[in-house]
C-alpha cells in the first residue's frame, strides 16, 4: 500500500508533467477521498464502462491516458460527465491521467511501447519530436507490414498505399497523428503508422509518396498506461490490472 500523494508525486516527476502545455490537466484529476492505493487499475480512456470495471475489481485508483476536463468542452458536471464523476466519488476511486507526458516518455510512453510491439526496439524520436522512426535491416512489402501491425495490435489497420514497393524506413506516432504525414514524408520515411485517418490522408499519402497505416487510436495507445502501471506496481508493491474496453476506432 502506498499513499496516494506519494504515488502521484512520483508519476508527476517521472513523466515531467509540469513541462508540458497540454489540452487537459495532467496528474490527479479526481480525488475521491481515498488517501492510499493498494489496487491500481489502468485503461486508455475514462469512460463509464472502464470506471465500472475498475470499481468492480476494487481499485483505489484509475490511471488513464484520456481523462477529463479537455480544453473547449463544457465545464458543468452534468450528463455523461456528471455520471462518471459521481461513480468515482461514490466508489472512492481517484482518477489519475497523463496525456502528452505519457505519449512522449522515452521508456514508458505510448510511442516507445508501440515501437516495441511492432518489433522496432531500436526506434527513436525523429528530431526530438512526436514522430518515432526506425529502419529495418531488410525491406518488406507494404502488405507484410500491414499484417505485422495487425498481429501486434490485434486489429487490422487501414492501409493507404502511396509509397515504394519495398518498405524499410518506418515512422509512427500513436493516437490522432494523421496530420503529421507531411513531416513523415519530408523525413524520407517509406511508411507512417498512426491511429486515426482523415479524408484528405488518402490523397496526401498518394501525392507525398508514403504508405499510411491507420491502426486505431485506442489500439496504438494501450501500451503507455500498461507500462506505467507495471512500473508503479513493481516500485510500490501494489496490485495492478489493465482493463481493456474494446474500441474499434
Amino acid at each position: 500500500m502506498i499513499e496516494l500523494s506519494e504515488l502521484v508525486a512520483w508519476c508527476d516527476r517521472l513523466l515531467q508533467a509540469e513541462t508540458f502545455s497540454d489540452y487537459c490537466p495532467n496528474g490527479l484529476q479526481v480525488d475521491a477521498g481515498n488517501g492510499t492505493v493498494q489496487r491500481l487499475a489502468t485503461g486508455v480512456s475514462a469512460n463509464q464502462a472502464l470506471i465500472d470495471a475498475a470499481l468492480e475489481w476494487g481499485a483505489d485508483l484509475l490511471l488513464v491516458h484520456h481523462g477529463f476536463f479537455w480544453k473547449g468542452e463544457a465545464a458543468p458536471l452534468t450528463g455523461v460527465k456528471g455520471n462518471r464523476i459521481r461513480a468515482l466519488m461514490q466508489g472512492r476511486m481517484g482518477l489519475l491521467a497523463y496525456h502528452l507526458p505519457l505519449d512522449l516518455h522515452p521508456e514508458l510512453g505510448n510511442n516507445r511501447q508501440l515501437g516495441l510491439l511492432l518489433g522496432l526496439a531500436d526506434g527513436s524520436p525523429l528530431d526530438d519530436g512526436m514522430i518515432w522512426h526506425a529502419e529495418l535491416a531488410q525491406e518488406i512489402s507494404p502488405g507484410r507490414l500491414a499484417r505485422r501491425i495487425g498481429t501486434a495490435l490485434q486489429r487490422a489497420p487501414l492501409h493507404l498505399p502511396g509509397g515504394p514497393a519495398g518498405v524499410r524506413r518506418i515512422g509512427w506516432c500513436s493516437g490522432a497523428a494523421e496530420g503529421m504525414i507531411g513531416q513523415a514524408a519530408a523525413a524520407g520515411l517509406d511508411a507512417f503508422v498512426s491511429g486515426e485517418v482523415s479524408e484528405q490522408t488518402t490523397h496526401l499519402a498518394r501525392e507525398l509518396g508514403i504508405h499510411y497505416y491507420a491502426a486505431g487510436h485506442h489500439a496504438t495507445e494501450r501500451g503507455g498506461v500498461q507500462a506505467l502501471g507495471r512500473h508503479l506496481a513493481d516500485r510500490f508493491g501494489i496490485d495492478h490490472r489493465f482493463l481493456d474496453v474494446d474500441n474499434p476506432v
